[in-house]
């Protein structure tokens, strides 16, 4: 009591010297000597509030001295107990005199002395009917007045999310960059094809006589269609406070993830099912032009077709089937008559392939439709990549402390060469 006594009148002496130095300078605080004030003045009001605790405490001891005037309070010794089995003793003594394992002692080690190469064995549970102190609870874990207080959770840090759908159509298909909101590309629609063997003239001049040759050359023609592009924005934001970024600097990193996870997905979607409308992609299924392959006796035989088709009609070589996973699980558990797996069945390895060309699975396409396709001919062109932005310029959030941030990403997509894409159906 005594030195926290001296510590708070030096903290105030201190404290005094400044405001008489100030008073006879007749001048304001300076910022050091304000600080210096403040600290002085919290550490005064800690030392008083220990002080009050310390006179408070002396008051409790004098209140049970009163109340135990003329009374015997100490506590009583063990001899006096000594008619009553395991009271005075401690916790070890009452398990080493206990019958539980006396009895289990002579068992484990007859001669009284446990070997050294003993291994595995358990000792047996001994009931305390008189612990110290006379107390008859159970040291447990179950709540927070017992031993569950000491109980610390064993924080990992580990942060699991719910999973997203894998992304594949990226790495089929071409990407490139632009700079404008517009792209425009050149799609030929006809082709050369009048090319013919031809006879050597034998007039100059053509009168139409029987027997001449004129040795004329067969002109070819083109045709072109000029196609647009425009680039769509494709955008998500999420809404969080300045406390709850500030208190957990992980949120902020699993946030920008998760935004541009979404992002990410939606773009798939948009490339494949994306049918134009507003803001929309063209999405391949809605492209006009591709070429489609009806159901034909089974899967294998539709599938088949389409291969033919694509390289007769289309006159391209694929680079890869597109499938849902649920229409590529109904192909890899087809059977014969015999229930022998047409593929290799569970034990195979490697890449999927289906008649030689290698199979990809993405959730994004439509179920009872499978994609054949150079998918080269497929471009991206990316405007601005996926960002992250954050501000607090909405509505009222600056002043509530609400923290937008927004992802968002810009880009085009168009297919160059639609009859490089065979939609397959697969029912």
């Amino acid at each position: 009591m005594h030195e926290l006594q001296e510590k708070l009148k030096a903290a105030l002496l201190a404290a005094r010297a400044i405001c008489d130095t100030v008073d006879q300078e007749k001048r304001e605080f300076t910022a050091d000597e304000r600080q210096k004030l403040n600290g002085y003045l919290a550490e005064a009001k800690t030392l008083k509030d220990q002080i009050k605790e310390r006179e408070s405490d002396e008051e409790l001891r004098k209140q049970i001295a009163a109340f135990g005037a003329g009374i015997e309070l100490t506590e009583p010794q063990g001899e006096r107990y000594s008619g009553t089995p395991g009271r005075g003793k401690t916790i070890g003594e009452q398990f080493v005199e206990s019958e539980q394992y006396k009895n289990w002692l002579k068992v484990v080690a007859p001669g009284g002395q446990i070997p050294d190469g003993l291994r595995g064995f358990t000792s047996p549970a001994v009931e305390y009917k008189h612990l110290p102190g006379g107390r008859k609870d159970l040291v447990t874990g179950v709540d927070r007045q017992s031993a569950g207080a000491f109980i610390a959770p064993d924080y990992t840090g580990i942060y699991e999310p719910l999973g997203r759908i894998p992304l594949v159509l990226r790495d089929l298909i071409s990407q490139r960059q632009t700079t404008s909101d517009v792209v425009e590309f050149v799609r030929q629609t006809q082709q050369v094809q009048e090319a013919a063997p031809v006879q050597e003239a034998n007039v100059k001049v053509v009168t139409g006589a029987t027997g001449e040759i004129s040795g004329t050359k067969p002109q070819g023609s083109l045709a072109w269609e000029k196609v647009t592009a425009n680039v769509k924005t494709i955008a998500v934001y999420m809404a969080a406070t300045r406390r709850a970024l500030s208190d957990a600097a992980q949120i902020r990193g699993i946030i920008d993830q998760e935004l541009r996870d979404d992002i990410a997905e939606e773009l798939e979607d948009q490339m494949l099912n994306g049918d134009g409308v507003g803001e929309n992609f063209t999405g391949v299924l809605n492209t006009a032009g591709i070429l489609q392959q009806a159901f034909d006796t089974n899967i294998f035989t539709t599938t088949r077709q389409a291969i033919t088709t694509l390289q007769v009609t289309g006159r391209s070589r694929p680079t890869a089937w597109l499938f849902n996973p649920s229409d590529w699980e109904t192909v890899e558990l087809a059977q014969d008559s015999v229930q022998r797996y047409y593929g290799n069945g569970p034990f195979a390895q490697g890449p999927n392939r289906l008649w030689g060309y290698p199979v990809v699975e993405s959730q994004f396409v439509p179920t009872g439709h499978a994609l054949l396709a150079d998918w080269r001919k497929a471009i991206l062109w990316d405007r601005q990549r996926t960002t992250i932005m954050v501000t607090d310029s909405h509505s009222d959030w600056f002043i509530r402390n609400i923290i937008a941030i927004l992802a968002e990403m810009r880009a085009a997509f168009g297919l160059i060469r639609t009859t490089a894409f065979i939609d397959v159906l697969l029912a």
